[in-house]
């Protein structure tokens, strides 16, 4: 029998009084984030919500993420962490494909209206019967009429609750990857899965209950959420919660709070390397940090480098999925480090390099890479198709192309062949193309990656208009934008006359990379 939730219970029984999140002035013990996790709990338990049910939840980085993501544990139902910068359409998808009974909603911003994008897609489905809008403040009605509040559903609750005792192979959250096929795909990850991956990283870092991370990284990630959160939880630790990246607000909380453990994608690497002010004591800075994590996409070895030697701290690297808690790979602290390496295996998990026909590659070859081990999801939500070919004979297959070096160090050379990752973000250019062709004006469409000095990639669409239309590159990109995820809309456009393809009809995209 196994719960996740066991991690924030422990800690509270531990360190009842001791800071577990700090967001801007508000500072919130152990004890305090557990009682108000019992309450949610205690509210969804009086609404029928529990064993086995899926809850929704967009939220950014605020003291309500972990509040209502363990409340949500505690009685046994599955959590459904959203990306918040989700459009009405994309929301409707996840709620109905996860099969939510209820959904939690953070209010939103003046200019990111989330709370009314999240009702709006609420109200399309049908099956989805409870919303709780998370206001700013606790207290605070909804600025939505007839809305229920996270402080309704909390009001008069008991601050005790008996876990649920679930087992460990039981789904714990389902969180969404998108796949070749443009279609989000829900990976089942267990409690087990998840538990194991907070400790092993943990114990990987030497995390410890002195430790203060800045939790900048999305929790509705998966990176963000076992890294930052899960292990931090696990050993006792502080987070501080940023709900967004801004060098200049980063190293304010780094020089206030003493951070010791920072993670990010190689964007915030660079950020950070290209922001300097005299305000700062970047040297104070650097002696309390100990470790810096990096994933999400390849850290260029000279940010790497960059970035050591002006805070003389090691960058981990790893490698990871959703599919896989997220990670299968780290460099690890007490063991050399390789830069430009996503590390080796650690305890329980085994990794392999195969060819086309699924024989193992020896040392230096390129191979795709392979992975088995308590980390691997028990797969994807009601798509046993896409499982399969996904989980062959237990070995996940990635689709990433790596090297694996004499000392067993392994190294990404290329990866999912039209996968897009801006800023750490995954983007499969058919969801954008699939989008993009419903355009009055739009006759066919290619999206491709093209590098981009901060982001790592950006996106970029190649247009052929239908015969008498005609849209500007602007507006075009406009319309997207209203109508996918932010960090997915292209930035680029070209119009050309037709795509190139071979004679099946395929697009050769490799050819457009050329361009």
């Amino acid at each position: 029998m196994l719960n996740l939730s066991v991690i924030l219970e422990d800690s509270a029984r531990r360190y009842p009084e001791k800071a577990a999140f700090i967001f801007m002035d508000t500072t919130l013990s152990y004890g305090q984030i557990n009682d108000a996790a019992n309450r949610v709990a205690n509210g969804l338990r009086a609404r029928s919500i529990g064993i086995g049910d899926k809850v929704a939840l967009s939220c950014p980085n605020l003291p309500y993420f972990p509040i209502i993501y363990f409340g949500i544990l505690k009685t046994g139902a599955v959590v459904v962490p959203l990306n918040c910068l989700l459009k009405k359409d994309e929301v409707e998808y996840h709620l109905r494909d996860s099969d939510a009974k209820a959904y939690f909603c953070f209010s939103g911003t003046p200019d990111f209206p989330l709370g009314e994008i999240g009702y709006a897609a609420f109200g399309a489905v049908n099956e989805c019967y409870h919303f709780f809008m998370i206001t700013p403040r606790p207290g605070m009605p909804s600025h939505i009429d007839g809305t229920a509040t996270l402080s309704d559903l909390m009001a008069g609750q008991s601050p005790a609750f008996e876990m649920h005792q679930s087992n460990a192979e039981d789904t714990c959250v389902i969180i969404y990857t998108s796949g070749t096929t443009g279609k989000p795909k829900g990976a089942e990850l267990t409690h087990s899965n998840l538990l194991l991956n907070a400790v092993m990283i943990a114990d990987l870092t030497d995390t410890s209950a002195d430790d203060v991370g800045l939790v900048v990284l999305p929790l509705f990630h998966i990176f963000g959420m076992t890294v930052m959160m899960n292990a931090g939880i696990y050993k006792g630790g502080t987070g501080v919660l940023l709900t967004r990246f801004d060098a200049e607000t980063v190293y304010d909380v780094m020089q206030k709070h003493k951070v010791t453990i920072f993670a990010g994608v190689p964007t915030m690497y660079w950020g950070l390397l290209n922001y300097t002010d005299p305000k700062f004591d970047y040297e104070s800075i650097a002696k309390n940090l100990k470790i810096s994590c990096s994933g999400g996409a390849s850290l260029p070895v000279k940010v790497l480098e960059d970035f050591e030697r002006r805070f003389n701290v090691p960058i981990l690297e790893g490698y990871g999925m959703s599919e896989g808690s997220p990670v299968v790979t780290f460099n690890q602290l007490n063991a050399v480090r390789k830069p430009g390496s996503i590390g080796r295996t650690f305890w329980g998990v085994e990794v392999k390099l195969v060819d086309a026909d699924g024989a193992e590659v020896p040392a230096g070859e390129k191979g795709e890479l392979l992975y088995r081990g308590h980390n691997v999801m028990k797969g994807y939500y009601k798509k046993p198709e896409e499982t399969a070919k996904a989980l062959q004979n237990g070995w996940l297959h990635s689709g990433d192309i790596a090297i694996k070096d004499e000392d067993g160090y392994y190294f990404i050379v290329d990866r999912t062949k039209d996968m897009i990752i801006r800023g750490g973000m995954k983007i499969y250019p058919r969801e954008v193309e699939e989008l993009m062709i419903k355009h009055e004006a739009v006759s066919l469409v290619a999206v491709i990656g093209i590098p981009h000095e901060e982001m790592g990639e950006d996106v970029k669409a190649f247009v052929v208009l239908k015969e008498g239309h005609t849209v500007p590159e602007n507006d075009l990109i406009a319309w997207t934008r209203e109508r996918i995820a932010a960090y997915k809309y292209p930035r680029h456009i070209e119009f050309i006359a037709a795509l190139p393809m071979n004679a099946t009809g395929k697009i050769l995209k490799r050819e457009l990379r050329g361009a």
